[in-house]
């Protein structure tokens, strides 16, 4: 590989230390620094990794000519300064989703990133994992035909953000995902929900995509329901799927059932509907954690001046995705379409 590949992190919160922790364990690359606000976290870091350099201000990074590239794990709100500066300073840059607050800002750093010859990543964690490439494999491959629809629940109790709402705290995982496994952009975005906490954003959400050929996704997302599910179901013309994250060993279940359609489409009395049911099966998936993959993709990226799987473009789609969402939740569901750019109109 060459030199080893220094990296510096931003944030060591609720997802610093595992994005510290995967890199450290990859051969060839060096976490040589964390910056966090809240000394006692640095404590934290500094205690299980007593090599790492610490600091209160990040710009300490991005000022050091050793550290190669920068992974930013912050709020939302902080993304875009942060990761411009890094381009800036000629490091490449792994983002925390969503990528950025506005698409227009998401644009400012595909451009900066392209001009500098950088690589630009968004950490959509899902797309890296053995079910979700699972899932793609079979869509690209045509196993499940004609896909009809893509429904998700994604609920639990906690954790409140207050920056953001549910939709950009927890849909943003399913947006990532279909943006990698389905075989087209949503057209058009419709979004409900309400804030059960005064002042605070959205706790319960209710997400319908719309798609060319009939195909429809929904998304419910809640932070406030008394159980922890992740469940997804994804229906085409010949299979389905049934992805369970939380199942700890077959978390994509494929069922070869479906309808056909028999009959004088004309006539409604004549329209006979079979339902076809076949086996269940689970398929052997790819148990390596879904951030070490994703990791060793960003060096991989870096080292052979590769484009990302989950680039600013990626990112920008599902940013772009959420911001018409929020369009539609202040009007209480009404449709916004998307160019064919996906962006609001």
């Amino acid at each position: 590989m060459g030199k080893n590949i220094n990296i510096g992190v931003i944030g060591y919160g609720y997802w610093g230390p595992n994005l510290v922790r995967n890199f450290a364990e990859i051969p060839g690359v060096q976490v040589t620094a964390v910056s966090d606000f809240k000394p006692e976290l640095l404590t934290k870091a500094q205690m299980r990794y007593p090599a790492l350099k610490i600091t209160t201000d990040s710009r300490d990074l991005l000022k050091d000519p050793k550290i190669d590239a920068i992974a930013i794990a912050t709020p939302v709100f902080t993304h875009f300064d942060l990761a411009l500066a890094a381009l800036q300073a000629g490091k490449h840059v792994l983002v925390e989703k969503p990528m950025t607050t506005t698409s227009e800002q998401a644009m400012r750093l595909i451009d900066e990133a392209e001009k500098r010859n950088l690589v630009l990543m968004v950490d959509h964690t899902f797309v890296y994992t053995g079910a979700v490439r699972k899932m793609h494999d079979l869509i690209a491959t045509n196993s499940l035909g004609d896909i009809y629809y893509y429904d998700s629940v994604r609920v639990n109790l906690g954790l409140f953000q207050h920056d953001v709402n549910v939709i950009w705290d927890l849909a943003v995982h399913d947006l990532s995902i279909m943006n990698y496994v389905l075989p087209s952009q949503p057209y058009a975005v419709s979004a409900t929900g309400v804030s059960h906490v005064p002042g605070e954003p959205e706790n319960i959400a209710y997400l319908t995509l719309f798609f060319e050929n009939n195909l429809i996704a929904h998304i419910n997302v809640n932070w406030l329901a008394p159980v922890k599910i992740r469940r997804t179901l994804i229906g085409g013309s010949q299979r389905m799927i049934v992805y369970d994250d939380l199942e700890p060993s077959e978390k994509v279940k494929i069922y070869d059932k479906g309808i056909t359609v028999n009959g004088n489409a004309e006539s409604l009395y004549q329209m006979l509907i079979g339902y076809r049911t076949g086996d269940m099966w689970s398929p052997k998936l790819d148990m390596t954690e879904a951030l070490r993959s994703e990791g060793l993709h960003f060096i991989d990226c870096i080292t052979k001046s590769d484009r990302p799987l989950t680039g600013g473009e990626a990112g920008l789609q599902v940013v772009k995705i959420l911001e018409a969402a929020t369009q539609s939740l202040k009007k209480q569901g009404q449709l916004i379409e998307l160019n064919t750019a996906g962006v609001a109109v």
